[in-house]
Formats: C-alpha cells, structure tokens, sequence
C-alpha cells in the first residue's frame, strides 16, 4: 500500500488495522487510510471514477463518510488547483485500492498524505462493491471508522456509532458556509452583480458566473433581505450545501423575500430545496441518494437527457406532471432524474426564478449543464430589458 518516498511512519500507519462500523451492525475490515483514529458520520457512496478531490473538498459533503465506488483511488495525487474549498469536508474516507505512487504532472502530494494533513479518517482494502450494495439494499446510515489505538470490541464500537447524530434533522450550512462577505469580480466587462448566498459554496461556482461577466458577492448562510439588496443586485443565487433542508427556516425567508421583489434567482442542489420550501413544497430524506458525476436528467423544458454531477440525500416533494399554485404564481417541474424520477429541477412560470439539483459548475465534470448558467444570464437581460 506504501512505498518509501512516503517514509516509515506512512509505512507503519498503513499496516495498522481498522475497522467500519455500520449501525445495522454490519463491519468490514480494512487497513488505515489517512490520518488514524475514529470517525462518525452518514455512509454514502459516490459513483464517480474521477474527480475525488473535488468531492472531498466540497462542502455538501460535510458529516458524511463517503465510499468510493471505483476501486482505484489516488492515481492521480492531489494538486493545489483542484480544490472546491478551503479543505476537505468529508468526516471519512473508504476505498478498495488506494494508489501507491500517484502518476500525474499536476500531482503535488500523495492522497493518503493529504487525508493525514487534514486529521481525515479512512480504512482502505475492504470490499467496496459489498458495502454500497448494502448502502443501497439498506439505505444510508450512520458508521463509524476506527484504527490505531481506537480499535475496541465489535458491540462497544458499534454503540458509539448508534450514539452519533442522525443526518435527517441536521442544520450544517452555518458551519461550512464562509463568515464574511467577499467578492469574486467578473472576467473581463462587467455586465452583472450576483449575490451568491453561501449555504456550502464550492469553488468553481462563482467562476462559472465570473466567466460570464458577474461580479459575485458571496454573502454568509446568515445574511438576511438587507444584507442582499445591499449589494443592489441584478439577480440573487443560492448556492449548494449539506444537512437537511427541513432545518433551512432562515434561508426559505431570504428567498421567499427575493420572490416578491421579483429578482432573477438561480438556485442549484441545497438551493433547489430551498426554492421548493419557499414555494410551499416538501421535502423528504432518499433512500441512499444520488453522488457521482453519471447521472442521467432531462430538462424537460427541452427534451435534452444531461449527464450530470450529483451530491444530495435529500429532494422535493413536487408533482411530476402537473403545473402547482403557489404564493408566487405558478411552478413546474423543469427536470427529472432518469434513474429514479427524483425531482432534479424547479422553476416558476409567472417569476424569473428557476433551480437545479445537480451542479453544473462541472467540478470534476461532466459539463453537459453548463447552459444553466446562460440561462440566468438571460433571465438577468430580460429583467435590465
């Protein structure tokens, strides 16, 4: 698993055993990976053969011991560009193979060195495919990562994991969101001001905006009405983020406050639940949720089937195939997953508003969604019009 360009402690830290505890009390058995110790969070799987870095680093992820699918991880290292955020925001890390030596000019430091440098438990060399097939037969769930000295009897690891916070119930996006204001400028002309409300932002998301010529004012997941208007904003967006959006009272205010000003408004993944609890929608915990960047959605207001990036465990509770009533006129379902017909989009039909589940930022890929953001653009011309 090792090799000695990354020295003996590395050496000594990945034959030491380690354990996964799930809370219906199933455990694997692996080696540590990362830092060594315990850690607790919501087991999830992601699909995605590339782009690790990025999910590690992206805030949505926060409180979750994420699995990878893909066998092989770490191939590449891991750069100083390729970050979402300003760390890694997973509670945990599990892999089947993880890279000896990574092979890319980019690469600055090996992932398990990086994982270490940020206190980020992992286990290494168990049976991948069995867990996520359990995660899917049985749900996501609470689990727990112990190795080193933290490696105790099956029963008493096993009542600390049951002991650990649920995900449903959770209100996570003041604790991952930034606590001051700051501004990313547009490239080149500036055509548009954005304020980009902060609920887990990740990166690549005021780039794509900055691309287009927006100048974005990242604002706290606390800011109010005022804290928005300040900026005199030609549209308002609502950014990704974790926990459950049932807990999201202040930010369905915010929004619901931009609604009846009538201000082009973008919402995408934490976000679109946001805009379907302001428009009067529930939402509700899925079963082992969609993570990845494969997943099939139509735009069904164009028929095009996008494969798309995805990290949510939750969705909107809307009608599929009929146009509802809300306090801001009327609102439809834009787009669906292909999978599951999970609602994936929203937008309203009196009102220039409109949110996505997934991320089209394409961070790691794919970019099939990329037009979402010409799409707010041409909402913000046809308001100045």
């Amino acid at each position: 698993m090792t090799t000695s360009k990354q020295g003996n402690s590395s050496k000594r830290k990945g034959a030491s055993p380690a354990v996964l505890v799930l809370e219906d009390g199933r455990i694997f058995r692996g080696r540590a990976y990362g830092a060594v110790g315990e850690t607790f969070g919501e087991a999830v799987f992601s699909t995605g053969m590339t782009g690790y870095q990025e999910t590690l680093t992206d805030p949505s992820y926060h409180r979750q011991v994420v699995v990878m699918t893909a066998p092989h991880v770490g191939n590449t290292g891991v750069n100083d560009e390729d970050m979402e955020s300003r760390k890694i925001w997973v509670s945990g890390y599990v892999v089947r193979d993880p890279a000896r030596v990574p092979s890319s000019w980019r690469s600055r430091r090996t992932l398990d060195e990086e994982l270490d440098a940020q206190g980020v438990v992992g286990i290494s060399g168990i049976d991948t495919r069995a867990l996520t097939r359990h995660l899917r037969e049985r749900g996501a769930m609470r689990v727990g990562i112990f190795s080193g000295d933290a490696v105790r009897e099956d029963s008493a690891l096993l009542a600390r994991v049951q002991e650990a916070p649920q995900m449903k119930g959770a209100n996570l996006s003041a604790e991952v969101a930034t606590t001051e204001p700051y501004v990313v400028p547009a490239i080149g002309e500036k055509k548009f001001t954005v304020a980009a409300v902060d609920l887990g932002i990740k990166g690549m998301t005021p780039h794509r905006m900055a691309e287009r010529g927006i100048e974005v004012h990242v604002l706290p997941a606390t800011a109010t009405v005022e804290d928005v208007y300040a900026v005199n904003p030609d549209g308002v967006f609502f950014s990704n983020g974790p926990g459950d959006p049932a807990t999201a009272d202040h930010p369905v205010s915010v929004m619901r406050g931009v609604l009846e000003r009538g201000t082009p408004l973008f919402g995408i993944c934490f976000g679109n639940q946001i805009l379907g609890r302001a428009l009067g929608f529930g939402t509700f915990k899925l079963k082992y949720g969609h993570r990845g960047i494969n997943q099939p959605v139509q735009d069904r207001t164009t028929g095009k089937v996008e494969v798309t990036a995805h990290n949510h465990g939750f969705a909107v509770d809307a009608p599929l195939d009929q146009v509802s009533e809300t306090p801001f006129g009327r609102a439809e379902v834009s787009h669906v997953c292909l999978n599951d017909n999970v609602v994936e989009g929203l937008q309203l039909l009196d009102r220039p508003a409109f949110s996505v589940q997934y991320h089209p930022e394409a961070a790691a890929g794919p970019h099939d969604a990329a037009y979402l953001f010409d799409r707010f653009v041409s909402l913000m011309e046809g308001q100045r019009a």
